[in-house]
C-alpha cells in the first residue's frame, strides 16, 4: 500500500514570481542608495567641504556598501549558479565584506559621540587613543571574517565550526560596539553643551544634503 504512493516532490520555498519581484526591489533600492550618496560626495567636492570627515568617511562606508549589495543582488537575475560558487575572495567581497563595512559604520559612530562628550582641551589626545582602538576592533573583525570565508572556500574544515566561531566573534564584537554606543548617547543625554555642539556637527554635515534638495 505504502510502496504505491508516488515519492514527495520538493517545491520552492518562495514562488519564482516574488523571488523575482524581491530581486528587483533590492537591487533598485541599492542602486538608488548608490546614486544618493555618490552625489552627496560628489558635492563635498563640489563645494570644497572638509574631505577628510566623519561625514565623508561615513558617507563612503554607505558608497562601497550599496554597491556590493547592488552587484550582489544583480546576479540573482540571470545567473544564481555564479552568486553560489563563486571564488574565495569574490565570495568574501559580496557576501562577508558588506557586514564588515557595517561594523566599521557603527565603530565610527562611536568614535565620533564619543568625542563630543571630552572636553575640548583633552579631545585631540582622547581621539588618538580611541582612534588607535577603533582601528585594532575593526581590524580584528576583519581578519576574523576575511579568515573564515577563506577556510570554508579552500580548505576541507568542517563548515559549521567555522561558522559558529565567526558569529559568536561577530556578535560579541557588534554588542559590545552597540552597549558603548548607547552609553555614549545616554551620556551625552545628560549634557548640557552637547545639543550645541551636535547641532553645529549636524548643519555643518547637512549642507551638502541641503544643497541637493535645493
Amino acid at each position: 500500500m505504502l510502496s504505491s504512493l508516488p515519492p514527495p516532490t520538493l517545491s520552492p520555498a518562495v514562488p519564482p514570481y516574488v523571488k523575482l519581484g524581491l530581486t528587483v526591489a533590492y537591487t533598485v533600492f541599492y542602486s538608488l542608495l548608490f546614486i544618493f550618496v555618490y552625489a552627496q560626495l560628489w558635492l563635498v567636492l563640489r563645494y570644497r567641504h572638509k574631505r577628510l570627515s566623519y561625514q565623508t568617511v561615513f558617507l563612503f562606508l554607505c558608497l562601497l556598501w550599496a554597491a556590493l549589495r547592488a552587484v550582489l543582488f544583480s546576479f540573482y537575475f540571470r545567473d544564481c549558479v555564479t552568486a553560489n560558487t563563486l571564488g574565495p575572495f569574490t565570495f568574501w567581497l559580496l557576501y562577508c565584506c558588506p557586514v564588515c563595512l557595517q561594523f566599521f559604520t557603527l565603530s565610527l559612530m562611536n568614535l565620533y559621540f564619543a568625542q563630543v562628550q571630552i572636553r575640548p582641551s583633552k579631545r585631540s589626545t582622547f581621539s588618538a587613543g580611541f582612534l588607535g582602538v577603533f582601528l585594532a576592533v575593526s581590524l580584528l573583525f576583519l581578519v576574523v571574517n576575511l579568515t573564515c570565508a577563506l577556510l570554508v572556500k579552500m580548505t576541507k574544515t568542517e563548515t559549521k565550526t567555522i561558522v559558529l566561531v565567526r558569529v559568536a566573534i561577530n556578535d560579541t564584537l557588534f554588542v559590545l560596539c552597540a552597549v558603548s554606543l548607547a552609553i555614549y548617547l545616554f551620556k551625552i543625554a545628560k549634557m548640557s553643551l552637547a545639543n550645541i555642539y551636535l547641532e553645529s556637527k549636524v548643519g555643518e554635515m547637512g549642507k551638502s544634503v541641503k544643497v541637493f534638495y535645493c
